[in-house]
């Protein structure tokens, strides 16, 4: 005991004198400058190697216990409506309002919690959508109509709450989750009008969404989905009634409603995006429209054979004018060539389909090659190469319906035709002007020479077939004319129309002309070795055989000369 007393009352003196010295050095010694401050390394430090990743891990993994948590609570809910011990109806009702509280959380993380986010809303959806399938199939307790609400109002409340709290994940986990089930559940459930109607809903949600910069990746899931319950709900209820007994009837005014609805949600987005918004249109959008478009006039065939045809017809009339005056006025610049392109084509074929569905087969190719006329002069009075494409569509539909493409082919090959009509003359006399009218020197563009090249050739097809009609009438007038005959007047013609080719194209510059003479001369060829030689006749083949000889004696010379005096110009 001693020792351990002496022992303290050494280390109580120690400590004392310490505490001397050090209040001894704090009252004598000056204050020292401050020091500067030492500039942080570049290099930042490091954290432990492995306290990133488990956090990461940590936070992962709190996610999706909340999540598994959040879908025990499902299930709890699930076996009190199963048990008899509650109202049924308000424990259903329970877990729907419980599956909607789980987008709450979803967009009450930090804005770059992207993945707990995505966990939240995944979770809504997964506690959703499985509890909505057994309710309408297993226990049928809410029928289609209800269902399809609940998976609509689901969708508006995530892009509500994703709107305004800029969460897009929410709005895209919810649309892809509730188109999906919208879709099969319309397969499941046979009832297609209800989910078809939702799909509609959503697909409008998605088109505002990305009319306010807020573009959702799900739009074309979206579509996807309304156009395959469409398509199916067409084919079911087009086909036999013996066909879908197990169907519930629809209303023929509601199957006329679906489609152009979609066409109508689409096409209005797009107007949108590049009218207001000025924005370039996109694939997505181009294609989504068309197909629309398509199942539109399916359903009106389909479902309003009597009046539709004529209905339908009428509205892409009107649609193809705007269209026109739109793509010309609005977007015939440089920046805007895309949505310029989109309109013009767009207008085009609204118009052939319009024309084909409201007029009647008498006046259709009378009225196309006049508005094939028109559109060439507007071309090319004002350089519009787009104008001179769709005057070339424009004819070739004339030519097609007017028949003047098959009196062609049977003029010079195969069974003679009967007499033209005259709607084949006129269809003629457009194709001639419509090539006077674009055949003019000083345009060397590709564009300019396929354009010229196609409207040259059937010119030319045209023109030669009525002129062996008319040789062969005139040569058997009232009767039957004999095969070997029509043979060397197809002849006969064909060469004069090579000779004349060459001729014209040499002297005038015009390149697509010596292109046709040259493809004549080839197809008399083909045309000797399997008409003119089969007929048996030696001294019809002799005369046809004479005929292209001398006709290719002379092209190359024609060629030649005619080429030399236009160099040389004159003297």
């Amino acid at each position: 005991m001693n020792d351990l007393s002496d022992a303290v009352e050494q280390l109580t003196q120690t400590v004392a004198d310490l505490q001397r010295r050090v209040s001894a050095l704090e009252t004598s010694a000056p204050a020292a400058p401050p020091l500067l401050a030492q500039p942080a390394p570049l290099t930042p430090a490091l954290p432990a190697a492995s306290s990133v990743p488990a956090a990461h891990e940590s936070g992962v993994f709190s996610i999706l216990g909340k999540a598994m948590l959040g879908i025990a609570g499902a299930y709890l809910l699930r076996a009190l409506a199963e048990s008899t011990a509650l109202p049924r109806l308000p424990v259903i009702a329970l877990s729907i309002v419980y599956a909607f509280l789980w987008l709450v959380p979803a967009i009450r993380v930090p804005a770059k919690a992207w993945f707990a986010s995505v966990a939240w809303a995944a979770t809504s959806a997964l506690i959703l959508v499985p509890m909505l399938w057994e309710l309408t199939l297993r226990f049928r307790i809410l029928p289609s109509t209800v269902t399809a609400a609940i998976l609509s109002a689901f969708v508006v409340a995530a892009s509500a709450l994703a709107w305004k709290h800029h969460f897009a994940e929410v709005a895209w986990v919810a649309d892809a989750a509730a188109s999906l089930a919208a879709l099969v559940l319309a397969i499941a459930t046979r009832d297609l009008a209800p989910f078809i109607a939702a799909l509609l809903l959503m697909a409008i949600v998605g088109e505002v969404a990305a009319a306010r910069h807020r573009t959702l990746r799900v739009r074309p899931l979206v579509a996807a989905a309304a156009d395959f319950a469409l398509f199916a709900l067409i084919w079911i209820y087009s086909s036999p009634a013996s066909s879908r007994a197990n169907y519930p009837s629809v209303a023929i005014s509601l199957l006329l409603v679906f489609a152009p609805a979609l066409l109508l949600i689409y096409a209005a987005s797009a107007a949108a995006q590049t009218l207001l918004l000025r924005r370039g249109i996109s694939v997505f959008e181009i294609a989504q429209t068309l197909i629309a478009a398509l199942l539109t006039v399916w359903t009106i065939l389909a479902f309003w054979p009597g009046h539709g045809p004529l209905v339908l017809g009428a509205l892409c009339l009107l649609a193809s004018a705007a269209g026109y005056a739109v793509a010309f006025a609005w977007f015939d610049r440089l920046h805007a060539q895309r949505n310029y392109h989109v309109y013009s084509t767009g207008s085009l074929a609204l118009l052939l389909a319009g024309s084909l569905l409201s007029l009647p087969p008498g006046w259709l190719p009378l009225c196309l090659g006049f508005a094939a006329v028109v559109s060439i002069l507007l071309g090319t009075y004002a350089s519009r190469r787009t104008l001179q494409f769709h005057a070339l569509a424009l004819l070739a539909a004339a030519a097609f319906s007017s028949g003047l493409l098959v009196f062609a082919l049977r003029a010079m090959a195969g069974a003679f035709p009967l007499a033209p009509g005259w709607i084949v003359s006129l269809t003629t006399a457009g194709a001639v002007i419509c090539y006077a009218a674009i055949a003019r020197p000083g345009e060397e563009s590709w564009s300019a020479r396929v354009l010229r090249l196609l409207f040259a050739a059937l010119a030319i097809a045209s023109t030669t077939a009525l002129l062996v009609w008319t040789l062969v009438r005139l040569t058997a007038p009232g009767a039957a004319p004999a095969t070997e005959n029509i043979a060397v007047l197809r002849t006969l013609v064909s060469c004069a129309a090579a000779l004349l080719l060459a001729w014209c194209g040499s002297g005038w510059q015009r390149r697509e002309l010596i292109w046709l003479a040259w493809t004549t001369l080839a197809l008399i060829a083909f045309k000797l070795l399997f008409e003119d030689l089969r007929h048996g006749h030696l001294g019809f083949t002799a005369a046809s055989i004479f005929l292209y000889a001398v006709t290719i004696l002379l092209v190359p010379r024609l060629l030649h000369s005619r080429s030399k005096a236009a160099t040389r110009g004159p003297e």
